[in-house]
């Protein structure tokens, strides 16, 4: 009886390994240095076991205050979501580009740049350093990200997504246009607060939607600032005969804002979207 008393005892103490469906309670994780150019950003990273399809996430451009994304400490956000990629058997990279979350000290802050452009020349002004940041420097963070998860040994090299949100999920297509090894693109929001208001930006994503591979899903809540822009290139890619998915979720809390950051607060809604079409792309 004291023999298999030890032996219960034994196997009640080992740590229980995390498969797909089953997230361990007790994922944490690691802070990660991503090279690009000559900034140190920083991520955190969530490994899978074995050699797992790889998800890079792209955050949105903030807005009081480089430690937030919408009106979430960004820190939380990537914490809420790391582990339900993890219990979905996916190694998640939420990278910090530069000037944010815990790579504020390596650059300015994106919404700052904006605020003193249109501060001396107007809304113009503004939109012409979002297509820059765009199309130079987050977009190098972006791919610097992409470089990283390709090095991490044990992970797959062939099977990688980007999830971006909002500025993050603009990137994501443009990444996506420049890397023809990227999978899978999902994007929530991507470009519903300045679609309206710049040509110049559609013409960017439109360009980038055409350049790309991947198979791409585009997320919108219906009381976002504009569902426009998943509209027209849906139609686009629909077009082009490209795979790809529109959702317009019914709307979430009370406001625009609400809609737009729905990818932290709607998970219950979208999980299973986004997982069946990971799945049908990075594991078949």
């Amino acid at each position: 009886m004291r023999a298999v008393l030890a032996f219960i005892l034994m196997f009640a103490s080992m740590p229980v390994s995390a498969t797909p469906g089953q997230a361990s309670p007790s994922v944490v994780p690691e802070t990660v240095v991503v090279p690009s150019g000559t900034l140190r950003l920083k991520g955190f990273l969530w490994r899978s076991e074995g050699s797992a399809p790889a998800v890079l996430f792209l955050h949105g451009s903030g807005s009081t205050g480089p430690a937030y994304t919408g009106k979430f400490p960004i820190t939380e956000a990537a914490e809420k979501l790391g582990p339900m990629f993890v219990k979905h058997g996916y190694t998640f990279l939420y990278l910090f580009r530069r000037g944010q979350g815990l790579s504020a000290d390596q650059g300015i802050f994106m919404q700052d740049i904006f605020r003193r452009e249109k501060a001396t020349g107007g809304e113009a002004s503004r939109n012409r350093a979002q297509i820059r940041l765009l199309t130079t420097d987050h977009l190098d963070d972006a791919m610097a990200g992409l470089s990283f998860l390709k090095r991490l040994p044990g992970g797959d090299v062939h099977r990688i997504a980007i999830v971006g949100h909002s500025f993050g999920g603009q990137l994501s297509l443009l990444a996506a246009g420049r890397d023809s090894a990227i999978r899978a693109v999902v994007t929530f929001g991507a470009a519903a607060g300045s679609w309206e208001d710049s040509p110049e930006l559609r013409d960017v994503l439109l360009a980038a939607v055409r350049k790309t591979t991947a198979p791409v899903m585009l997320l919108y809540a219906a009381n976002d600032y504009s569902i426009a822009p998943g509209k027209a290139l849906a139609a686009e890619l629909n077009r082009l005969a490209k795979p790809h998915v529109l959702r317009i979720y019914p709307p979430f809390g009370q406001t625009p804002d609400d809609g737009h950051n729905f990818v932290h607060t709607g998970a219950a809604q979208w999980e299973d979207d986004v997982f069946r079409f990971l799945e049908k792309y990075l594991r078949h």
